[in-house]
């Protein structure tokens, strides 16, 4: 709550009137002294009463893809049993990760007392990231403008604005096979224990534990799994100076998520277990389970500021000495933008540990297939052109 220009104008004036009319003796001044002082002491009054609103906000879908719908409603209910309330309102709006603010009018709102109303609007879905609507801002003046107050109502509801994905039909199995030669969506069978489990009928009694069936006084069985099942990896490099503009004047960051984003889906439908990892550090898995997770943390996903090259090629070499450490795949996807042969032949030091290395590269580049620092190369303007040139490589 704040005085406005006119109500510090006002209440300067109506003090000087007052102190002259009582240090001269003119009672005119007092009395048009005292009426000014009286209005501003008025508007703050009305202005500090606090309408009793509840307000209830829902995202529907909270989870959408770039360009998709989503609205938000807004419930406001009148809790005063005596007062009605018109007030002028607006939702506040952020979005991540570009961390742009604005707001969202919301139109007149008349509440009488005891009475609730919904008012829906859109969200604005055009950019990737997670985009915070709310509270509610209520913006109350008196009638003579003296004095202005903002209040805010509700909690903030969130949606994700994930990248597009486009469908991809490939998905690399490096070079592990299942052992009868596919990927089996099954992944047991194989000479790997994993863990103990009750007898289910159709078990082979060969797996059957007799002594832990005899310790706990039911059938137990071994449980194996198929330690050849493939395994990919993604790369994401999320440092600004590995990006730069696309052909539609969006970061080609944008363009790598959508890739990865297709990635992710098309081998979680295909039940290969996936990871994904940040050169930031950022890291997320899926497997046999939804890619809703791996989506969130790619609509999260945020350059890393600017930095000197030898810091950026210092960050991407300790993402890549990580993931030979902690190898967690036969199959390795590097994600980024225009071609750096310094940061090609950091990920290219991986190939003992990992035997298939595919490096996505995206901008102002011959689309296509390459050979690069003993990679296979994949250039593209975006992810569209990304999933084309994907699926046409015949062998990995």
């Amino acid at each position: 709550m704040r005085l406005t220009a006119r109500g510090i104008g006002l209440l300067v004036a109506g003090a000087l009137l007052l102190g002259a009319g009582f240090r001269f003796g003119y009672p005119e001044l007092t009395v048009l002294g005292c009426a000014g002082l009286v209005a501003v002491a008025g508007a703050l009054a009305f202005v500090a009463w606090r309408p009793q609103l509840s307000v209830d906000r829902v995202a529907d879908p909270d989870r959408v893809m770039r360009g998709e719908s989503s609205r938000v409603t807004l419930n406001i209910a009148n809790a005063s049993r005596f007062f009605g309330a018109s007030v002028v309102a607006r939702d506040r709006l952020r979005h991540g990760p570009c961390g742009h603010r604005g707001t969202v009018p919301v139109p007149l709102v008349r509440l009488r007392p005891g009475t609730m109303t919904s008012i829906d609007y859109p969200v604005p879905t055009t950019r990737r990231g997670v985009v915070e609507v709310g509270p509610l801002e209520i913006t109350r003046r008196d009638p003579l403008a003296l004095v202005g107050g903002v209040r805010r109502y509700g909690e903030a509801a969130k949606v994700w604005v994930r990248p597009r994905v486009h469908p991809i039909a490939a998905v690399p199995v490096g070079l592990s096979r299942s052992m009868d030669g596919r990927v089996d969506k099954v992944p047991h069978g194989s000479i790997t224990f994993a863990a103990l489990r009750e007898y289910v009928v159709g078990d082979d009694l060969r797996h059957v534990h007799w002594r832990t069936s005899a310790r706990v006084g039911e059938l137990m069985v071994r449980e194996h799994v198929d330690t050849s099942v493939p395994r990919v990896v993604v790369l994401l490099d999320d440092r600004a100076n590995a990006h730069g503009r696309g052909q539609d004047g969006d970061s080609t960051f944008e363009a790598a998520c959508e890739a990865a984003a297709s990635v992710l889906a098309a081998a979680v439908r295909e039940d290969i277990h996936v990871e994904i990892q940040l050169v930031s550090g950022t890291a997320g898995a899926g497997g046999h389970a939804e890619v809703g997770p791996l989506l969130d943390l790619l609509a999260e996903a945020t350059l890393v500021p600017g930095q000197a090259p030898e810091q950026a090629l210092a960050a991407l070499r300790a993402a890549a000495e990580r993931l030979r450490v902690r190898r967690m795949g036969d199959t390795l996807l590097y994600l980024t933008g225009p071609p750096n042969q310094d940061d090609l032949g950091a990920v290219a030091s991986l190939r003992g540990a990992y035997p298939s290395i595919i490096a996505g590269v995206f901008g102002p580049v011959e689309s296509g297939l390459a050979t690069t620092a003993g990679l296979l190369v994949v250039g593209a303007a975006d992810g569209a052109d990304f999933a084309a040139a994907w699926d046409g490589v015949r062998a990995w």
